[in-house]
């Protein structure tokens, strides 16, 4: 019989949940991280069970009063007490939202999109396996396409459920990967390198080789260091796993074309004007990977996927 579990995820304001849950998916063709209805929706594999949660902020932006439904046969409290602190890591909840508003006191011309991001919290991948496997897909392609190989991968390798009269998906194992044959994951459309990559940092973390805990510990120069000693991770792919794993902002992935790309938008930059993102970037000091995430909501604003902070703190007040 399905229970149900509250939880109330406490946070400082500003908090945008859109913004927040859009860069977390990247594209609303994710299988996993959903947003629907202004809610973020997302089914985890636990040690009781799949277990749905759904989150929304019934209070706004300025005023964020987040609120988490666990839904499924059972949710026991150390069950519950995960999900929360998986939550509180995968939303940023922990992370100062005043660290956002300092970029545009440093260029005043991120001053508007910081404005209209206002609430943005980096968001996390909830472990280290789904960061590499978000990470190792979009090398030297294009986000959709990323997005798309990583869509494959769900499907192939997750064990998708149905509750609430519908299917969804969680993200699969490291342990479910690393028992595949490379051909196997290579047949989701990823290239012999990227498969054979993936296939092998599987195998390091569920082998236990490859520990988030250790790799924690370590400074960002150590760590970028010892990333990029793994086979098929370079300079772009290990700053994009110390942001958007570890939660590192004082990390960069330069050499990112569609970064660069969307800050020289952001900048106003005519199209050619040279732009040297590494340097822009050192500007920021040790909040320089927030750049990536401003880079990235600009073109969600852009695409409508993101509504304006001003907007939807009005449109939460109606409510």
């Amino acid at each position: 019989m399905e229970k149900e579990r509250r939880l109330e995820l406490a946070t400082r304001g500003p908090f945008q949940l859109d913004a927040t849950v859009r860069l977390l998916q990247r594209r609303p063709t994710n299988l996993v991280d959903l947003f629907e209805n202004d809610r973020h929706v997302r089914l985890f594999e636990t040690a009781s069970g799949p277990v749905l949660a759904i989150t929304e902020n019934a209070g706004t932006v300025d005023e964020p009063k987040l609120v988490a439904t666990l839904r499924g046969p059972a949710v026991p409290v150390a069950v519950a007490r995960q999900l929360e602190s998986t939550l509180r890591r995968m939303l940023g909840l922990e992370v100062d939202p005043a660290v956002l508003s300092t970029l545009g006191s440093i260029d005043q011309r991120l001053a508007p999109t910081v404005r209209a991001l206002r609430g943005l919290r980096p968001p996390r991948f909830p472990d280290l396996f789904e960061a590499f496997a978000n990470v190792i897909p979009f090398q030297q392609v294009s986000l959709d396409a990323g997005v798309a190989a990583v869509r494959r991968l769900v499907e192939r390798f997750c064990s998708p459920r149905d509750l609430d009269g519908r299917r969804f998906y969680p993200f699969p194992r490291a342990e479910r990967v690393a028992s595949a044959r490379v051909e196997t994951v290579r047949a989701t459309g990823l290239s012999g390198a990227k498969a054979q990559a993936l296939h092998g940092i599987a195998r390091r973390i569920a082998d236990g080789e490859l520990r988030e805990e250790e790799m924690d510990r370590l400074p960002t120069p150590e760590a970028m260091r010892r990333l990029v000693e793994l086979p098929g991770i370079g300079p772009w792919s290990a700053g994009l796993l110390l942001l958007r794993g570890f939660g590192r902002l004082d990390s960069f992935p330069t050499r990112d074309v569609g970064v660069a790309r969307g800050l020289a938008s952001v900048l106003g930059l005519a199209p050619g004007t040279p732009f040297d993102q590494a340097s822009f970037a050192a500007r920021f000091g040790d909040a320089k990977g927030l750049l990536y995430f401003l880079s990235l909501g600009s073109q969600l604003l852009g695409r409508g996927l993101i509504r304006p902070a001003e907007e939807g703190s009005r449109r939460q007040r109606r409510t």
